[in-house]
């Protein structure tokens, strides 16, 4: 449903500056916005990190509409990321062909180009086709050259969130949420998961199904929202991939998250032998074993990871999102898969929640 342009620009501090930035974008596409009523804005659901809405105005030379896509950052995301260099990767994407173009910049937000394509569903991620596509897509994706060491980020970014949400928690979460042992798995994960010539990848690390486009038409695949994109081992990006298969944002309980919906070994090994023969070159089965069996050892870090970042995003987003419950799940998947997958004991409850991560 569209919403009038001054809401939007009502509920930003700055709305002189953004209705300024979104004037230049017009002029240096051609067109001219006189009046902040003519802008049609439309919310787009399904963003947990911040808040994204598609803006339009009609053209200056057919009257057709012209639309664009305004990002607001959410509040206090800044400690998941360096928005300097999430611009930056944004930009370096841009120049590399993929993804939208930045059209502009103000204090809490940008201008995008609007994508033509569909936002994939959570169904689309199980159609072989479109999977096949995505696993291709994300080969190309880690193969990119971007700016940075090529060196594994996410531990580094593991801990840092650790300590962030120590320091946001009571002391009763700390305790519900067993964050204290945290460090220690983190040092044992890093331990176990370090081990071999593991391939290093620029990850988008946020590979769900929202931030994955197909044109209709064409099929191309186009990945966008590269917040949390960094170099890693490519085994963790897919586990990432994986794990994103349970979710469905757009659902009545967003944060709900079906663990019955995580792919089979089948179908993780048809995804592994898409994205390794992307290249022209089949892979070996011992070569696409290997690697999806890395991938379920990463879910492990994964659920780490994304279970930090809900705990911190319940203390500082606003965001109509259960981040707590979200986090509370990831946690405690992680007790309950870390036995099977690292044969490392745990001591899991008659509920399935261990080492009393619950609330």
């Amino acid at each position: 449903m569209a919403i009038k342009a001054i809401e939007l620009l009502k509920g930003s501090g700055n709305h002189e500056e953004i209705f300024e930035v979104l004037a230049a974008v017009a002029a240096s596409l051609g067109d001219v916005i006189d009046d902040v009523n003519t802008l049609q804005v439309t919310p787009l659901k399904g963003a947990m990190t911040n808040e994204v809405f598609e803006v339009n105005w009609p053209t200056k030379s057919d009257g057709h509409q012209r639309r664009v896509l305004v990002r607001l950052y959410g509040e206090g995301v800044e400690v998941f990321f360096n928005r300097v260099d999430e611009i930056q990767t944004f930009e370096c994407m841009s120049k590399h062909g993929q993804g939208p173009r930045l059209l502009g910049r103000f204090t809490t937000g940008r201008v995008e180009e609007f994508i033509h394509a569909k936002t994939l569903s959570a169904a689309d991620l199980r159609d072989p086709e479109i999977s096949a596509l995505i696993a291709s897509k994300m080969r190309e994706f880690h193969n990119l050259h971007m700016p940075g060491a090529k060196k594994a980020q996410l531990w580094q970014r593991m801990r840092k969130w650790l300590s962030h949400a120590k320091s946001l928690c009571s002391p009763k979460e700390t305790k519900n949420f067993g964050l204290d042992n945290l460090d220690a798995e983190i040092n044992m994960l890093v331990e176990l998961l370090s081990q071999g010539n593991q391939q290093i990848g620029f990850c988008h690390n946020d590979l769900q199904y929202g931030n994955i486009m197909m044109d209709e038409d064409t099929r191309a695949i186009t990945l966008i929202d590269y917040e949390y994109a960094s170099y890693n081992p490519i085994g963790y990006d897919l586990a990432n991939h994986f794990c994103e298969m349970v979710a469905n944002y757009h659902s009545d309980e967003p944060h709900v998250l079906d663990y019955s919906k995580y792919p089979g070994l089948e179908e993780r090994q048809r995804f592994v032998y898409n994205y390794l023969s992307s290249e022209g070159k089949k892979p070996s089965n011992s070569e696409v074993d290997q690697l999806v069996n890395l991938a379920e050892k990463y879910t492990l870090a994964n659920h780490l990871f994304w279970g930090l970042w809900g705990l911190i995003s319940s203390h500082v987003n606003t965001i109509d999102f259960d981040y707590k419950e979200y986090a509370r799940q990831r946690f405690q998947q992680y007790w309950l898969k870390k036995p099977t997958l690292l044969d490392s004991p745990s001591i899991v409850s008659q509920d399935g929640i261990a080492n009393g991560v619950n609330h």
